[in-house]
């Protein structure tokens, strides 16, 4: 168990906070107890206390009452409701404001201590993770990215190992997943960060304009030409070229690229003569480099010469780590960008967020977030503030009551197994409540080790 805390216990029976004063000083708490709402509040203002329990119903406030001025005060303290009289309801109302989770009485010393155990755990990684987003804080200031998944770490690190090289450096990854935010990272941790930042996607610029946008012209070089026009490649002029896209390049304005890197030399459009060009590419593509050079819309000899440094940036559901301290980053920066009180995200919708495919990756994300915030009427992010399709289709049919666990999984199994105690282990009614084809239902009941339910026929 996490290490010794402050926990405050308020109940107005004697026999109730002096049982679980016991329980938990056995395991060498502090506790402090109250009869009161009035004394909780003096007790709270005293010292500072990690966990409370306090009961649902008090001589002077409710519960709900005692939790919304607890969290007002003291946010990262974590609440847990004690109640003899168990109602969804309001448990599903106690979490929207901020409690752990809730204990019927009556209770066992190993409910207890399972439950400040986990709500301890809760807050000790709570803490890690404000402290880990100080520490990125730096890091985000020049990647301007969150990330603490193994994959983006690499990327990190070779970015910051080699961005002060003149090296040509090659992104490839989906759409939404960074590579432009990378491209920048590369910019500002160079020796040409005060430079040009140039960029240009090839696939948005007509394919007869690409050329005359890249390498400029000559006054008279073709119709419509009644002046010299320096090319993007002359304006980047000692800074970093982003070619996005690249693959989209007609492939004879790719041999002529190929010619500017190796001599570093750039001509104009009808002129004689060469310009002496200083810039360092970057390239980013969303497509497969191997299959679009095996299909001959990208020049071997160019992939060769351009992947000097090469960085795969890996789809968000490839990432799962990342979820939910994006999600959480995206949340801060609109909550603040808009003025709205919403604190943080409910554990039922992280598990629909987890369970989402994310074909838009981390853009997808954010809109998402940002949606779900401005529809948000709380402070807090529930499932009716998503989208449909991510919400599902029984969504309203039945809601599980999960506490912020530690993991992503362990939300998961909570979210299964209320599930099937909810339909009597029906493996059909199951998997249309959480929106899974049966067969990967299956697999997750293989994992967990939760049996394989009962199957009903189809009708």
């Amino acid at each position: 168990m996490p290490h010794r805390t402050n926990i405050l216990v308020v109940d107005d029976e004697p026999s109730v906070a002096d049982a679980l004063s016991l329980i938990l000083e056995e395991r060498g708490h502090r506790v402090a107890a109250a009869q009161t709402g009035a004394q909780a509040v003096g007790l709270l203002g005293e010292r500072p206390f990690q966990l409370v329990f306090t009961d649902l119903r008090l001589p002077d406030l409710s519960g709900l009452e005692l939790l919304t001025r607890i969290k007002q005060d003291g946010p990262d303290t974590e609440v847990i409701l004690m109640t003899a009289h168990g109602s969804l309801d309001i448990t599903i109302e106690a979490i929207k404001k901020g409690a752990y989770y809730y204990l019927e009485k009556p209770f066992t010393p190993d409910q207890v201590l399972l439950l400040a155990e986990r709500a301890l755990q809760f807050a000790a990684i709570r803490r890690e993770n404000h402290a880990l987003k100080r520490k990125l804080s730096d890091q985000e200031s020049d990647f301007d990215m969150i990330g603490r998944s193994p994959q983006m770490h690499q990327i990190f690190e070779t970015v910051r190992a080699t961005a002060l090289s003149d090296a040509s450096v090659l992104i490839e990854g989906e759409s939404g997943t960074g590579k432009e935010l990378i491209a920048t990272a590369f910019h500002r941790r160079s020796s040409r960060a005060e430079r040009p930042f140039t960029k240009i996607n090839c696939a948005a610029i007509p394919r007869d304009l690409i050329e005359s946008e890249l390498f400029g012209y000559k006054k008279g070089a073709f119709t419509g030409a009644d002046r010299d026009k320096r090319g993007l490649i002359e304006i980047t002029e000692g800074g970093t070229l982003l070619l996005d896209e690249i693959a989209e390049m007609p492939v004879h304005l790719q041999t002529k690229l190929l010619r500017v890197l190796q001599e570093r030399r750039v001509r104009r459009l009808g002129d004689e003569q060469e310009t002496a060009v200083d810039f360092r590419l970057v390239a980013s593509t969303n497509r497969n480099t191997a299959e679009a050079v095996r299909e001959g819309v990208l020049r071997k000899d160019l992939y060769f010469r351009i992947s000097t440094i090469k960085i795969e940036v890996p789809p968000l559901r490839e990432r799962p780590d990342d979820l939910a301290l994006l999600a959480e980053h995206f949340l801060e920066r609109y909550a603040a960008k808009y003025k709205k009180p919403v604190r943080r995200i409910s554990a039922e919708t992280f598990v629909l967020l987890a369970r989402h495919d994310w074909p838009g990756n981390v853009r997808e994300l954010e809109s998402v977030v940002e949606r779900a915030l401005l529809f948000c009427r709380g402070e807090e992010l529930t499932p009716d503030t998503l989208p449909p399709h991510l919400q599902g289709g029984h969504a309203q049919e039945f809601r599980c009551v999960i506490p912020p666990y530690l993991t992503l999984e362990e939300i998961e199994r909570e979210a299964v197994e209320q599930t099937l105690e909810r339909t009597g282990g029906n493996i059909k009614k199951t998997a249309e409540i959480l929106d899974l084809h049966r067969p990967t239902l299956y697999r997750m009941l293989k994992r967990m080790g939760l049996g394989q339910g009962r199957e009903e026929p189809d009708t």
